[in-house]
């Protein structure tokens, strides 16, 4: 009984950490949205889809996570219950958030520089939670581990190669571009290292718990 109960409390914790992770994430990119000066390379993918769809940019979030858990799938990397909320959630997070109106806009340059800042340390952070809560990465992130794994390369590497394809193809169906863009395509992969570094986080030692009736007991064996 004991077990059990602790069990659940672990369970409980793990959610509270993955909604909690969600919705810092969500706070870092309306920060990010509201400096100004440019979105972040997905964000610019968003901003062009929902402008030329008329849907929220949280729709829009939806709707490339759905496309991108599609791919990650295609591509051998298994989801988690995490994968699935946070496609949801997250979308949903970023569309309250901006209903709310809590954070700040600016047009001060040097002010919206250090929201960007703010917007990349919240989204790592975000990271850290979610992934670290082991019930399967973020979409966009388990695309990310996914070239880490095969690669060998830096976490970081990989995080800003994918996030530069994405602002071409973002740039070309009409997002915004400017200084934040480049800061965030270049600086993701820095803050998250030194975010990552701060807290002795290694995203490659975590177990995930993956959707069982999705996944073989032999493949279940072979991923850890």
């Amino acid at each position: 009984m004991e077990k059990a109960k602790n069990s659940e409390r672990v369970s409980l914790f793990r959610l509270i950490r993955l909604f909690a992770g969600f919705f810092i994430g969500a706070t870092g990119t309306v920060f990010m949205i509201n400096a100004n000066i440019g979105v972040a390379p997905w964000d610019v993918l968003h901003i062009g889809i929902s402008q030329m769809l008329g849907i929220t940019i949280g729709q829009a979030s939806i709707m490339v996570s759905l496309l991108v858990i599609i791919l990650d799938q295609i591509s051998g990397e298994y989801i988690g219950w995490g994968t699935v909320l946070n496609m949801i959630f997250f979308g949903l997070f970023i569309d309250l958030i901006m209903y709310l109106d809590f954070v700040p806009h600016t047009s001060g340059f040097l002010m919206s520089v250090s929201m960007v800042i703010i917007g990349l340390t919240l989204l790592s952070i975000c990271m850290w939670w979610y992934i670290g809560a082991g019930m399967g990465s973020g979409p966009r992130d388990g695309m990310m581990l996914l070239f880490h794994r095969r690669t060998g390369k830096p976490i970081g590497l990989i995080r800003s190669c994918i996030e530069v394809i994405v602002l071409i193809i973002g740039y070309f169906l009409g997002g915004p571009v400017g200084v934040g863009t480049l800061l965030s395509a270049f600086g993701m992969g820095v803050v998250m290292r030194i975010v990552f570094k701060i807290v002795n986080f290694d995203a490659k030692e975590v177990k995930h718990q993956y959707i069982e009736f999705l996944i073989s007991k032999e493949k279940r064996e072979n991923i850890g």
